[in-house]
């Protein structure tokens, strides 16, 4: 059987037992620091699929903080919204049964809400104003569409005098001079 170099330098009487441990200690002082340093050389520097875990990581972070800032907004959105339907709600103007309607444009649509005489002044006037609610239209006071307006600005379809400043009935500086002569919007040919 062979014999290890500590037993050979034993049995030769090159060294002592003494001195064969401490170089044995040495030596493995040696192999421990010098593992130690590779792993802290592997921790320092990331592998690349860990890198690539990382920045993963921070790219879903970053869509995740914007998600929920774009949900954010809409929850806040549909909470104006449901300020907006209920201030109309409460405000609106009770239904008026007639055979006179007031014509408005909406969008790209001409609608027409029934009106009598005296709303069709206040309307004029802008003391009235028409707002959406749902598919409907309603009548509210002007203040009250302000109010709904700040809430949400698409509901505000018009304020015949406020939104049309050249409407029928509804003089301006260039017609000054026939001011005394405005034509009625329910005029029928």
């Amino acid at each position: 059987m062979s014999l290890s170099l500590r037993d050979q330098l034993l049995k030769a009487g090159l060294v002592n037992e003494k001195q064969a441990r401490e170089a044995e200690r040495q030596l493995q002082q040696k192999q421990q620091q010098a593992s130690h340093q590779q792993s802290k050389r592997q921790r320092a520097l990331p592998s690349a699929q860990e890198s690539a875990a990382l920045r993963r990581a921070q790219d879903k972070a970053v869509r995740d903080g914007q998600l929920n800032l774009k949900r954010q907004e809409q929850a806040e959105r549909k909470a104006r919204q449901a300020q907006a339907r209920q201030l109309i709600e409460q405000n609106r103007l009770p239904k008026i049964a007639s055979e006179e309607y007031f014509n408005f444009v909406d969008g790209q649509k001409i609608r027409r809400i029934c009106v009598d005489t005296g709303t069709r002044e206040r309307l004029h006037r802008g003391e009235l104003v028409i707002v959406r609610f749902g598919h409907h239209c309603e009548l509210v006071s002007a203040e009250i569409a302000e109010r709904v307006r700040e809430r949400d600005p698409r509901a505000v379809v018009t304020g015949a005098a406020a939104a049309n400043p050249t409407a029928p009935g509804v003089p301006n500086a260039a017609d000054d001079a026939y001011r005394d002569f405005a034509v009625p919007d329910d005029l029928v040919w």
